[in-house]
Order: C-alpha cells, then structure tokens, then sequence
C-alpha cells in the first residue's frame, strides 16, 4: 500500500534512494546493519560480531520497535543516519581487503599487509569526506583516525591492542565474500566505487579505492587468493 515503509539494509550509502525511485508511493528508508552475517547454507546465517541495527527515524517505525526488540534485533533510529551510514561504510572497506584474501575475517585481520590495504582505503574515505564536509560517525569501538592507528600496529603489538576486536566468531566472513564464493556481483561499487564517487564530487581522487573496485570486477572471472604482498603491491603500498 501507499506509504509502506521499508528499510533498506543493503550496505552503502545510495541503496534507499534507488529503492524509492524504483518503489513509486513506498517510504523506503535508509537502515543499517552494523554486525558481521555469513550465509553457512541454505536458510543457515550465522550472526559473527556484536551490535544494533540503526534506521532513519520516520513516524512510521515508532510502533515496529516493540517488534524488533522481541525479535532479538533491537533498532535505534537516528535524526539524521548519513554520518551513521559512512561510519559503517568505513569498517566495510575491509570486505574487498577480505573477499581476496579469502580467508575468515580473524585470520585477515591478524595479518598486517592486509590492515594496511584496509587502512589505505579509509585514509582515502576519510579525505573524501573532509572535501565533503561529511563527519562520519564512530560505528566501531574506537573513533576512525584511531582505527588507522590500530590497523598499522605490527601484528604482535596489534594482537593486544585490539583483542577486543579480534573477537571475532572463527566462521564470520565479509558478505562479499560470500558473493565472490556463490558466484554473485558483489557489492564493490556501492562501497569503494561511493568513495571514488564522492571524492571526485569535490575535486578529489581515490585512486586505491578505484583499484578495488577494478580488481573485484576481475575476481568473478579471474579467481584466485590475493597474500597481504600481492595486494599491497596492486594497491602501491
């Protein structure tokens, strides 16, 4: 019916506008998820990380909360869920850095040459934003500029600086990695391709992100498992 509202979960920042074009009378709403879901099998998704789901604050929604919470899925909505968004959209980064290296997100993220290629792409989001004028939000445990401090850490010192983030379940995988595995597009171009996207808006580049976006158009066609060096190199590092 006219006005229904929808949310749109699907990572990015575009999502809700393209589903309200498409929706004619629909109140698609921008959503977010902010933990980690992999597909295990048919009708099998295995919740690996923490956290809430966040959505645009509309009128609409006030009597679904009381479902949510009972569901196990508690929502929290946000005057204004644009900082929100770009704040996940940072931490999603790593889902390229993942879906190549094919392995869990822990065993990723204990490597550095992979952190490095994850930090190198929020560096250039990070500057995107400043030529915006956008603040993203702190999604994770610790604010973004800190994050990069973290991710650069050589992997002992990193081990004990971030255990609490490395409290990941030993199964939890990107969702692009699941994509890149089932043989689907994955969803590059609503992640680096929005940064490429913005920092050209404002007379800037992100030519790493661009990078990622050319390698993971290639990965369905061409793949293969990229180590911490392979991609350190294709991303000048």
């Amino acid at each position: 019916p006219h006005g229904t509202p929808v949310l749109s979960l699907q990572n990015g920042i575009s999502n809700a506008a393209i589903a309200n074009r498409a929706g004619a009378g629909l109140d698609v709403l921008p959503a977010m998820v902010p933990y980690n879901v992999a597909e295990l099998g048919p009708g099998a998704f295995h919740r690996g990380t923490p956290g809430r789901l966040a959505a645009q604050d509309h009128p609409s929604l006030q009597a679904w909360l009381p479902v949510f919470a009972r569901a196990g899925v508690p929502l929290d909505l946000h005057a204004d869920l644009l900082p929100v968004q770009w704040g996940k959209l940072l931490l999603n980064l790593n889902n390229p850095v993942n879906a190549l290296s094919g392995l869990p997100l822990r065993d990723e993220l204990m490597q550095r040459g992979y952190r490095r290629c994850f930090a190198a792409l929020i560096d250039e989001a990070l500057a995107a934003l400043a030529l915006a004028g956008i603040a993203p939000a702190q999604v994770a445990a610790v604010p973004p500029k800190k994050l990069l401090t973290i991710l650069r850490l050589p992997d002992w010192l990193f081990r004990i600086v971030a255990a609490r983030m490395l409290k990941i379940d030993a199964k939890a995988r990107s969702s692009m990695a699941d994509d890149l595995s089932l043989g689907r597009r994955t969803e590059i171009d609503a992640l680096s391709g929005e940064v490429v996207r913005l920092a050209q808006a404002h007379g800037g580049s992100a030519p790493r992100n661009a990078k990622m976006v050319e390698l993971l158009e290639a990965a369905p066609a061409q793949p293969q498992r990229w180590s911490p060096q392979q991609l350190q190199n294709a991303l000048g590092l």
